[in-house]
């Protein structure tokens, strides 16, 4: 006689089992996702710190020549951003350099142009300078949507910001640098976007200008393009 022996199914037991191991798989991988997250966050910190040592580098460098050329210029001595205002460019509502601008640009452009391109350690840290134009947020006349507003705006700050970078070729500055600035020369509109504050409130006359603005390379970047061998 073949007995059967009743053998009680460990349900709750093998379900323990199973929830304890989920809990050490989840809180493993909790710990490798804050790991990678804190890894990424120090080489996004180290990179930010690189950029903006070189900035302040080449930024350096722009302050003592001008000095040294007696230019008067607003120009932030941690990033090289030039600041210029409209008034010293153009006539009221004008994207149309005045005499008195293009003198200013004639003074100005060539001691830009040749500090940073003179140099190669300087040069090879530079993407791109982008000549950036701004407006105050006043209203055109007869203007009746925020759309509106805000396209013409643009319309006026793009064209402004190429006309400066259409004249920049026409400086004195040393022509042999022509290439090298072709690359990296940028011409973008912000409208009203960026306005200038003083006290909380919108300086007009100062949120209309004209901005020269440095970018440098992103260093792990591009050493990750030289490791895979391709060309930034």
């Amino acid at each position: 006689m073949i007995s059967k022996r009743f053998i009680k199914p460990n349900s709750v037991e093998d379900e323990n089992v199973f929830w304890v191991t989920m809990t050490d798989l989840l809180l493993g991988l909790s710990i490798i996702f804050m790991t990678l997250f804190v890894l990424a966050m120090t080489g996004f910190t180290q990179t930010k710190l690189q950029q903006q040592a070189a900035q302040g580098e080449v930024a350096k460098k722009l302050v003592e020549s001008m000095k040294e050329q007696k230019i008067n210029a607003s120009i932030n001595t941690l990033t090289g951003q030039v600041k210029i205002s409209d008034l010293e460019l153009f006539e009221v509502n004008s994207y149309v350099l005045s005499d008195r601008g293009k003198k200013y640009l004639d003074k100005l452009i060539p001691v830009y142009i040749n500090t940073i391109f003179s140099n190669p350690k300087m040069y090879n840290k530079i993407s791109n300078i982008i000549i950036q134009g701004h407006t105050d947020s006043q209203t055109f006349e007869n203007v009746s949507s925020k759309e509106e507003q805000f396209s013409k705006n643009m319309d006026l700050s793009l064209k402004r910001a190429n006309a400066v970078a259409e004249y920049i070729f026409k400086t004195n500055y040393n022509k042999k640098y022509t290439d090298k600035l072709t690359k990296t020369l940028v011409v973008e509109g912000k409208s009203y976007t960026e306005p200038v504050l003083t006290n909380g409130k919108e300086d007009y006359a100062k949120s209309r200008r004209v901005e020269l603005k440095l970018i440098v390379k992103d260093s792990d970047l591009q050493d990750f393009l030289k490791i895979k061998g391709t060309k930034s």
